[in-house]
């Protein structure tokens, strides 16, 4: 049987039984193994890709361009690529005579009681079934996988097959395959995805197969070794064959009835951009040769595991705990501390599938909150993606005729804008343009990330290094682009796309584009107050060195003040406008519409499959101007509309928040979060309907289907942070963190394990709206909260429980 753990306590596992090919994809993603630098979805070792079934690879970073005739157009896409396969583990028993049969297979009919056990604890996938062949012969079968936290370069796979009934002969082949293309997405198959060429195979060794290969225009080298070991058999048949695009280790092995036999298949995966590697096939083949057996793997991997939950554990009642620490684990697997040591950014949908080509849009806006206070060494690598591609960002405005840096809505290898110009709606068969490039708000996600990076951490050297010579370039574009408005004395940001993304043009109106959306508007107003006060806070001679190398001019600081605060937000019938001209849309009859079609997440194309644009209607596909009360606490947004002039109180918030609730038809798994976090501050007693649809968006595939494109990183990561700081009210400003406890009904006591500047393993609990704050011994110093605008402290060795009314007792 396979290694064994200590049993699994509640809420640490995930589990499917049977074989459902519909869902086959779903469980592959959600059953996806990594350790920040590849991973490798959950699928069947034994099933090739195709009916149901994905085995996909994918390294950080590991990107490749090809261009594609679509519609009568060349079109380029770069896509995260799918490595060369190294799960293939197929089985058959062998007949005393006459020819072998087939390979057992998922969807011969012959696979009974299939379990697939996902152990989050362990961060390993466990696979039991019995297959019953042509013959009637049975064959128990477990299977153990991991790809190792520890060492990120090695993936390994147990099995053990046990003959029921009867003794004889079986064949079991072990492969790497490089017959594989991008191929999850079936909207994309019309493209070319075929990314991997100059295949080479070959043997090291008695147990030991190798495949090379590179990617088509990145040229990025790729190797992978096997090595396979047999315990417990009898006589073994071993051959290996070298073919042209697949290694192969063909095993025939004596069997016995009730005996097990034991095949362990350990892999090294390297790439040309691995650290201290000269050559990624001498590396991969000396890993391989050098790794220990499966136990001793299972061991270190399982320690590198339990030190990240110490650092990540969230403590949640209930089945909505359960789904908390799935998603913990496809965030650490996403993005883990070896993540540090590579050039990548945050893939929209993990390293899980490649919807979105893996390309990086604004997730880290939602997946850094949470890092910052678990991770802050991940959150700084993954900011550093960002500035590595600042020299692009900076070009790009230079290119359209702005100043400052425009950051792309989608980044891939080099930080060009990879957005496509085209999409497919799969509902009318038609390719229509692609105008989200025009979501400049992404640079105000990167500045936001830098400044609550170090307010997080106290970095105040990245701040005034690195942090500054980002955020004062995106500070200077939005300032360039802002156009001042003689009737109204206001400055305008015109023809943009707001985060609705429904939007991106005027009814009637060949220019792409929306003007002075609110979201845009306000987030450019905060970038440039941060800026200035960026500039404020720099030691002279920083100051100098930026002005030399003309990131900072001294001149354009009375600009920045008066744009920061005569910015136009637009207002309708007493609530706040997505964009000018919101309000003067039409309504859509959404009880119409519901009766019709049911689901109409994706109401943008339904509406053009019937000739209609929702262009045209007061519809959005996810939170907009709600966006903002994400971003920022009701005090910190209202200080902001009266830095810019306007008065937020809590009743035009109120009246915008239900606007646009019955207005957003939740298109992106995104918007049910930002809706339950601002609920939580404006609506109690509807949060949490909406909390419970948020942490639902994957592990029951709302969406119809997306999940098994790749898991939502951003939502995953954004259900964690929201009981970390959305119900608790927790900020990080002013050396102290900030907190103002939600008591939402219906949900009982939670606690989680933070690490904030100097302190390390912070214990918070809230029970209701009782606050309970730990500092262990080992701190160095108290800890400052501001709870509610009053000022505590707790002491190193302390536990003290807070309650708004009350204080600390």
């Amino acid at each position: 049987m396979p290694e064994r753990n200590p049993p699994e306590a509640p809420g640490w596992t995930w589990e499917y039984t049977g074989y459902d090919p519909a869902t086959e994809g779903l469980r592959e993603a959600l059953c996806t193994l990594g350790n920040g630098r590849f991973a490798t979805r959950g699928a069947a070792p034994e099933s090739p890709a195709g009916a149901g079934h994905y085995p996909g690879t994918y390294a950080a970073g590991c990107y490749d361009r090809l261009v594609s005739s679509v519609a009568g157009r060349e079109v380029e896409n770069e896509d995260m690529v799918n490595l060369p396969n190294w799960l293939p583990l197929r089985f058959r028993p062998l007949p005393d005579d006459g020819p072998p049969g087939p390979w057992a297979v998922m969807d011969d009919g012959g696979f009974l009681d299939h379990r697939l056990t996902l152990r989050l604890r362990h961060g390993t996938l466990i696979r039991t079934f019995r297959h019953q062949g042509a013959d009637g012969r049975v064959l128990a079968v477990a299977q153990h996988r991991l790809v190792h936290m520890g060492d990120p370069y090695t993936a390994a796979l147990r099995t053990v097959l046990t003959p029921e009934g009867w003794s004889g002969r079986i064949e079991v082949e072990c492969a790497l395959d490089g017959a594989v293309e991008n191929a999850n997405v079936p909207r994309y198959r019309d493209l070319d995805g075929r990314h991997l060429t100059g295949f080479r195979t070959g043997t090291a060794g008695p147990d030991t197969v190798w495949l090379r290969c590179r990617t088509r225009t990145s040229d990025i080298a790729v190797a992978l070794a096997q090595r396979t070991t047999v315990t417990s058999g009898g006589p073994v048949d071993a051959r290996r064959e070298a073919r042209a695009r697949c290694a192969v280790h063909r095993l025939r092995l004596a069997v016995a009835d009730g005996r097990p036999v034991t095949v362990d298949k350990t892999v090294a995966l390297h790439t040309s951009h691995d650290r201290a590697v000269s050559d990624p096939f001498t590396a991969a083949v000396e890993r391989v040769g050098a790794a220990p057996d499966f136990a001793e793997l299972l061991r270190t991997h399982t320690v590198a595991w339990e030190q990240l939950w110490r650092r990540a554990d969230v403590r949640f009642p209930g089945e909505a705990g359960r789904v908390l620490r799935l998603h913990v684990f496809h965030v650490l697997q996403t993005l883990s501390p070896h993540t540090t040591d590579l050039d990548a950014g945050v893939p929209a949908r993990g390293l899980h599938g490649e919807a979105y080509r893996g390309h990086v849009f604004w997730d880290e806006l939602f997946v850094l909150p949470y890092l910052n206070l678990h991770f802050p060494e991940v959150s700084r690598a993954l900011i550093d993606y960002r500035h590595r591609r600042l020299p692009r960002a900076l070009l790009t405005a230079r290119q359209e005729g702005r100043a400052g840096a425009r950051y792309p809505w989608q980044s891939g290898s080099d930080g060009r804008d990879e957005t496509q110009t085209l999409h497919l709606n799969p509902r009318s068969g038609r390719w229509l343009p692609d105008r989200s490039r025009l979501q400049h708000h992404v640079g105000s996600a990167v500045a936001y990330n830098v400044w609550q990076y170090c307010q997080a951490t106290g970095d105040e050297e990245y701040l005034h290094t690195k942090g500054a010579e980002m955020l004062l370039p995106i500070a200077r574009f939005w300032s360039h682009s802002a156009v001042h408005d003689p009737a109204s004395g206001r400055y305008r940001i015109r023809g943009v796309v707001g985060p609705d993304e429904y939007h991106d043009a005027y009814p009637e109106s060949a220019a792409p584009g929306i003007d002075d959306n609110a979201y845009t508007n306000v987030t450019a107003a905060w970038v440039l107050g941060r800026a200035l006060e960026l500039v404020g806070r720099l030691p002279g001679r920083r100051r100098r060195e930026l002005a030399e190398r003309g990131v900072l001019d001294a001149e354009e600081l009375a600009r920045w003040e008066e744009v920061a605060h005569r910015l136009h937000v637009p207002f309708h019938r007493g609530v706040i406008g997505q964009f000018e001209g919101y309000g003067d849309l039409a309504e859509l009859d959404w009880d119409a519409y519901r009766a019709r079609y049911g689901d109409i997440r994706r109401l943008d194309r339904i509406l053009e499959a019937e000739d209609d644009t929702v262009n045209r209607y007061q519809a959005s596909k996810q939170a907009d101007v709600l966006m903002l009360g994400y971003l920022f606490s009701p005090a910190e947004l209202a200080d902001l509309f009266r830095q810019l002039g306007y008065e937020l109180t809590d009743g035009t918030w109120r009246r915008t928040v239900d606007h646009y609730l019955r207005r957003t038809s939740h298109g992106s798994t995104l918007s049910s979060l930002v809706h339950g976090w601002v609920l939580a501050r404006a609506r109690r007693a509807d949060a949490w309907r909406y909390c419970r649809e948020a942490l639902e968006e994957d592990v029951a595939d709302v969406q119809g289907g997306t999940t098994a494109e790749g898991i939502h990183l951003g939502a995953m990561a954004g259900t964690l942070d929201l009981v970390q700081r959305g119900l608790t009210g927790l900020e990080t400003r002013e050396d102290a963190l900030w907190t103002d406890p939600v008591a939402v009904p219906g949900l009982s006591g939670f606690g989680f394990t933070l690490r904030y500047r100097g302190h390390w393993g912070i214990g918070v609990r809230l029970s209701g709206d009782r606050l309970t704050v730990s500092v262990p011994e080992s701190a160095g110093s108290a800890l400052r909260i501001v709870l509610r605008g009053r000022p505590l402290t707790v002491r190193p060795g302390e536990t003290r429980t807070f309650t708004p009314a009350r204080g600390g007792r």
